[in-house]
């Protein structure tokens, strides 16, 4: 080909398919390598390449080949002569890429490549068009309608990209023909199997967004910014805008002069009545003005438990402008703040007052006063259900009677959710923090109580105390749940223990202040050394299940203690048996304990024992300590 046709040729392609020189070129490449390997049947494993020359296309392919004395494969061999032209420290054996253009290249790799070179080009077509429309998403875009139907409608976009406009993005009531113009905002994109798809919309409220940027200089600076967009495409719109510099009127800016700037995007949305309304920090405010066009007489908010309620009194002329056809004013409104809005007119709110001063004395005892004008104005509804004319006076009494009432409800709700607050707050407090940690399998309850407890959502040992000090009722009430897995329930969590927990301490504070007693170090009283365990290992005792096993005769001195242990024992010991008991016993105990460990090589393990008096015997003896409630078990601490 010559010169200046190829040259020609080549440009052409540049500008129809938007792509950049280097990918063309690359493609083409490709394509050479393709064919070369089909026309003299080259293995894949051979490294082959192309390379052409833009001015003149000119195509020069080059092989891997190695060297050898006599060619035997002229594929995969090449002479020493001819490969040193190329690498003249090249040696018999090694591996050289040579020129190996075949005679008839030209005509037969245009034939073979012709397929290739599309391919590549429409794979970089849709990859270009990949990454312009994702960055797109979010933005206005416009194109030709290309074909719609009931089901969606197609549009033709730049670089050569075609969108989707489905029909539940579409604004309702809209006709489109083929060949017109149509701005929408790029919704989504996807990689599909035959190119992005281009998912578009006109029903998003980011579209009126991106309108209102466009059509509004104060908004794309950044003087007047948008809060909140509630929309329902092809009827109304509620657009809540806040000025960011002083001296800026943000409604006024959105509306611009005799209306022009709104007017424009009504007419773009196909007749959408638009309100602009200003923000505010204070949701009274805010939601006063959400409503417009109605007027208000009174917002009173309850935030109780998550739950944001809105109660909006308007003069009885004002209700169903208030509410909008079909509710649609009132749904929007609540969109744009966030709030759920009860609109009343006044004489409903009035009644409302009344009923809440009539069936609560608390409130009744609040509010003297307004319980004094309720004859009056239950007179002055009575005027209104017999459609007699009202004057201005008796407007006003129905307005400051409902504020009187409904403030002073607000105020009681509140308190009372302060009230709850400072008791959870008080029940956390008494919670160990390491509680809230522990897993509730580790008190050990009945099967089916843990999995109710579970099911519940209470699981932490933490979370069941907690429940337990706010209201007990509360998980007898769960089902499955009694009086008898609530005894379990307390009598396991009065047995357990947690790591801060030092219950020891008091017992060694009342023996403290009793009489000195010669210890070899600090330790709880309960906690005695091994020969005085082994005395009660020796001797059957109710509490240990060991002595229970040996002596099953002797139960009721164990019924005994137990009836007893709630009120008169601290960790098993009482506290006549405590002031009792000689020093004696502790210091030959602590010199026992140390022979006997040098003679058993303990390295000072001890064993966990209470201090009991034993009627038989006459004196204080150790037992081996139990939780408690676990004597059936068996388990040690």
């Amino acid at each position: 080909m010559p010169k200046n046709e190829f040259a020609l040729a080549f440009n052409e392609v540049l500008e129809e398919k938007q792509l950049s020189k280097d990918i063309i070129l690359g493609a083409i490449e490709s394509a050479m390598v393709s064919a070369y390997r089909r026309a003299v049947n080259a293995s894949t494993a051979q490294h082959v390449e192309a390379k052409i020359d833009p001015d003149t296309g000119k195509v020069m392919v080059f092989a891997e080949k190695e060297v050898v004395e006599d060619v035997q494969e002229p594929k995969t061999e090449v002479l020493l002569e001819e490969a040193r032209q190329v690498n003249p420290e090249a040696q018999l054996g090694d591996m050289v890429i040579v020129e190996t253009t075949p005679a008839d290249f030209g005509r037969v790799a245009a034939q073979t490549a012709r397929q290739v070179i599309q391919q590549r080009i429409r794979e970089a077509e849709r990859s270009n068009q990949m990454q312009y429309f994702e960055r797109q998403v979010g933005e206005i875009v416009s194109g030709i309608i290309q074909a719609t139907n009931a089901q969606a409608t197609t549009v033709g976009l730049d670089m050569k990209a075609e969108g989707v406009l489905p029909a539940n993005q579409r604004i309702p009531g809209e006709r489109f023909k083929v060949h017109d113009r149509v701005r929408a905002v790029v919704l989504e994109v996807k990689d599909g199997s035959r190119g992005p798809q281009i998912v578009l919309s006109r029903a998003h409220r980011n579209f009126l967004r991106r309108l209102l940027e466009n059509e509004v200089p104060e908004i794309y600076h950044g003087v007047v910014e948008i809060r909140a967009i509630a929309r329902e495409p092809g009827a109304r719109a509620k657009v809540a805008v806040m000025a960011t510099q002083a001296g800026v009127d943000p409604v006024g800016a959105c509306v611009g002069i005799k209306g022009v700037r709104i007017q424009a995007i009504v007419k773009e949305l196909h007749d959408e009545k638009i309100d602009i309304i200003q923000w505010d920090q204070d949701p009274v405010i805010y939601i006063s003005k959400a409503i417009s066009p109605a007027r208000v007489s009174g917002v009173y908010l309850s935030e109780v438990e998550g739950n944001r309620t809105a109660t909006v009194v308007v003069n009885e002329d004002q209700l169903s402008l208030a509410i909008g056809r079909d509710g649609q004013n009132a749904r929007l409104a609540a969109k744009l703040t966030g709030w759920r809005i009860d609109i009343k007119s006044l004489a409903e709110a009035a009644s409302d007052a009344i009923r809440k001063l009539q069936s609560d004395p608390g409130l009744a005892a609040l509010l003297p006063t307004a319980v004094e004008s309720i004859p009056a104005v239950e007179e002055v509804l009575a005027k209104k259900a017999e459609n007699r004319p009202i004057t201005p006076e008796e407007f006003t009494l129905l307005s400051q009677f409902v504020d009187r009432v409904e403030r002073r409800t607000i105020q009681i709700k509140q308190e009372a959710a302060r009230a709850e607050e400072e008791k959870v707050t008080t029940a956390r407090s008494e919670v160990p923090t390491a509680a809230f940690g522990m897993p509730l399998e580790q008190l050990e309850l009945k099967e089916h109580v843990f999995n109710i407890l579970v099911e519940a959502g209470i699981d932490t040992v933490g979370a069941l105390m907690m429940s337990m000090k706010m209201d007990a009722n509360k998980v007898l009430g769960l089902p499955g749940i009694g009086p008898k897995a609530i005894s379990n329930i307390e009598e396991r969590l009065a047995a357990i223990q947690f790591p801060e927990q030092t219950p020891a301490e008091p017992t060694a504070e009342l023996v403290a202040e009793s009489e000195p007693v010669a210890v070899a170090e600090p330790q709880s009283l309960l906690e005695v050394p091994a020969v005085v365990a082994e005395v009660a290992e020796s001797v059957p005792v109710a509490e240990a299940p060991v002595a229970e096993q040996q002596a099953p005769a002797k139960k009721e001195p164990r019924k005994a203690v137990e009836e007893q242990e709630d009120d008169e024992h601290k960790d098993g010991v009482s506290l006549d048996e405590l002031f009792s008991m000689k020093p004696e016993i502790f210091q030959t105990a602590s010199t026992e304990d140390e022979e006997s460990d040098k003679k058993k090589g303990k390295k000072g393990k001890k064993k966990s024992v209470a201090l009991e008096f034993d009627e038989e015997r006459g004196e204080v003896v150790g037992r081996k300590k139990h939780k408690r409630g676990d004597d059936e078990l068996g388990e040690d601490w």
